[in-house]
């Protein structure tokens, strides 16, 4: 019987936005899984050191549990659906969980509001049809094991490594000023390598994150998207995203910084956008394929990870298979 993880649910919650504004600061630019994906399959340098951060952390969780992902509660046949729908929708609406609901709405974003809100009706009445099933919740456990602390530790390490990244201070904004340029004449060249070490540590920060949060599992998805009216709801999701949403508006509406990145190039923040079609739709298409699996494109990639860090080959094709069809569904956009 499965337990809800209230403490552990939180806590990890909070971290997850932490390393999402770090990307922020240093490079100017929203944490979006689903975009990092897409970008990496068409040769981007940036998502493919992003990607790489995400799985890399999964690496070691599963060596330090040596264990790698529960079994996924569906069969292939759902699963590859799943990553297809996935891919396509997250395409189509430009956005998944850590870009639409993470950042989106801790900028108080009203085109991610209206994604976020359709993905999540979607998702639940998917899960609704199909996940019926599962059985009754247990007793709420607060307790945090020594894997819990672990991962909370370890997250000091990638995030005093964006901590000297930021301290490096590369723009000259300082002196630019004093010398009485305005804002649109301050010149901020990227710096590559910088930039892409950020995307790895960042990633590899919200993998230990997201871990601990129990996001990665997705039998506590599906169980949570079945909400409260059912035997088997778990509510510890709520928690993560209570716990995501708070520290992620404080750092955004007060500790933003000038809007330059630390490590040059340009404040590639979304401002505004549509609310169209394509947005409704996807986020939709999203929402099904979530809700089908219980998996979403961050914990996919930490979860392929964790299965190849513990050496876990049944474990390793389902998560496998699932992004490439994820991969597969963007492609078609």
């Amino acid at each position: 019987m499965a337990h809800p993880t209230p403490l552990q649910s939180l806590i990890g919650g909070f971290g997850i936005p932490i390393a999402a504004h770090e990307l922020l600061l240093l490079n100017g630019n929203t944490f979006g899984i689903s975009g990092f994906i897409h970008s990496a399959i068409r040769g981007g340098s940036e998502g493919t050191l992003g990607v790489a951060g995400l799985v890399l952390g999964g690496v070691l969780v599963g060596k330090l549990e040596s264990a790698g992902p529960a079994s996924l509660p569906v069969t292939f046949s759902k699963v590859l659906v799943s990553g297809f729908l996935v891919g396509l929708g997250t395409k189509l609406a430009n956005g998944c969980t850590s870009g639409h609901m993470i950042c989106g709405i801790s900028r108080f974003s009203i085109r991610s509001i209206v994604a976020t809100v359709t993905f999540f009706v979607s998702a639940v009445l998917t899960t609704q049809i199909f996940h019926q099933s599962i059985p009754a919740i247990g007793t709420a456990n607060w307790s945090l094991t020594t894997s819990d602390t672990t991962l909370l530790a370890l997250q000091l390490i990638p995030f005093s490594i964006s901590a000297l990244l930021y301290a490096l201070d590369l723009n000259d904004e300082k002196k630019l000023k004093s010398q009485g340029a305005t804002h649109e004449e301050i010149s901020n060249p990227p710096h590559p390598n910088l930039r892409g070490g950020a995307y790895l540590v960042t990633g590899f920060q919200f993998a230990l994150a997201l871990r601990l949060s129990n996001l990665s599992e997705a039998s506590r998805v599906l169980a949570f998207l079945l909400l409260p009216f059912h035997r088997g709801f778990d509510p510890s999701l709520a928690l993560v995203a209570g716990g995501a949403l708070s520290v992620g508006i404080l750092l955004y509406h007060f500790a933003r910084g000038s809007g330059n990145p630390r490590l040059g190039g340009k404040w590639s923040i979304p401002k505004g956008g549509k609310i169209d079609a394509k947005l409704l739709i996807g986020s939709t298409i999203f929402g099904v394929g979530w809700g089908l699996a219980g998996i979403c494109p961050g914990p996919g990639l930490v979860n392929l990870g964790r299965a190849l860090g513990a050496g876990v080959p049944s474990a390793l094709a389902p998560y496998a298979a699932w992004i490439v069809t994820m991969v597969l569904g963007g492609l078609l956009v």
